[in-house]
């Protein structure tokens, strides 16, 4: 499980809008705003509540729904707030209460005395459990940084690698020129999210859709080109490598060997596409996007290509030359 640090304030602090929104407020406890959140998943304390603490999942964030507040509100009007207080004596992140339902005054007296943030949120249960989730995921997620660029092209997410100055950047300018997006130039940030999908955006969202141009210097993409041309984020679904031309190096010319590329412990189609003057190599990768969606579709044209050529060699017209008009009696 990842340790990578986050506070309940950074929780409070994300970026997130529209159907991503986690609609938080935070109603008292605000000292325990550094508390840290270790484990991207939450617990709905009902059992905990009614003072059932074996196996109680303290770490995670506390889920308060309707049920959960209904039983509460129980169990305080009865007087029982050592239950209450046990509850808050463990290490807890933080409560989140749903529906903008209003914590009883006894839980927050509690909850400010302990120290434990309580917050609330409009969103339904489900709602927010599924958007916390996402959220906490995307997080904790295994990250690393490559120095590269990544460009949607027909709608497959393309990191473009290569050494310094083999025209990485150059290449991607000519892409979106033809209408396709950039998503991050000179540093991708990649996540791998549930453990098989790459989403690449920039590492820094402020430059992000910058590109460094050697002779003409730093452009907006946005400004020049409009929305359309930028997206923030996208798997990575293709590598291709530029490198200079090598005269001594034997490159696939049939397309039947398949290259992959590990990154985060997945493996990504990879092309190895050698630089020299005269190759277009916008178009090369444009023909690469599609040929890939056309795999995905269960068609292969390099392997229907050889299955074919085995099948001419087969038929009688192949043979026929090799065979004088004696020998067929």
């Amino acid at each position: 499980m990842a340790l990578k640090r986050f506070s309940v304030l950074d929780l409070l602090g994300l970026d997130l809008k529209e159907h991503d929104s986690l609609d938080l407020r935070c109603v008292c406890g605000r000292r325990g705003l550094v508390r840290d959140i270790t484990i991207p998943d939450l617990n709905r304390p009902g059992l905990a509540l009614s003072g059932f603490f074996d196996s109680f999942a303290f770490q995670r964030v506390q889920l308060f729904g309707r049920g959960e507040v209904a039983y509460l509100n129980k169990i305080l009007s009865e007087g029982k707030r050592e239950t209450v207080r046990q509850f808050f004596t463990y290490a807890i992140p933080c409560c989140i209460f749903t529906h903008n339902l209003e914590p009883d005054q006894a839980f927050v007296d509690i909850a400010e005395e302990s120290g434990c943030p309580v917050l609330q949120t409009g969103l339904e249960s489900s709602e927010f459990s599924q958007r916390l989730m996402r959220a906490l995921s995307n997080v904790f997620a295994p990250k690393v940084s490559i120095h590269g660029v990544l460009v949607e092209v027909y709608g497959l997410g393309i990191l473009i690698l290569g050494d310094s100055g083999v025209g990485k950047s150059e290449t991607a300018l000519e892409l979106i020129e033809r209408g396709h997006r950039l998503v991050a130039d000179d540093v991708v940030e990649i996540a791998c999210l549930n453990g098989n999908s790459l989403i690449g955006q920039g590492a820094n969202k402020i430059i992000g859709h910058h590109m460094e141009i050697r002779g003409l210097g730093i452009i907006n993409i946005t400004q020049l080109y409009g929305v359309g041309s930028i997206r923030e984020r996208k798997e990575v679904q293709i590598v291709a490598k530029l490198e200079e031309w090598d005269a001594n190096k034997l490159y696939d010319r049939i397309g039947t060997e398949e290259l992959t590329m590990e990154i985060l412990g997945v493996n990504v189609p990879k092309l190895e596409i050698p630089v020299k003057p005269g190759r277009n190599i916008p178009i090369i990768l444009e023909t690469a996007a599609m040929n890939e969606r056309l795999k995905s579709m269960g068609y292969f044209s390099a392997k229907e290509f050889n299955q074919n050529v085995l099948k001419w060699i087969e038929t009688d017209a192949a043979r026929a030359p090799y065979y004088g008009a004696d020998d067929s009696y």
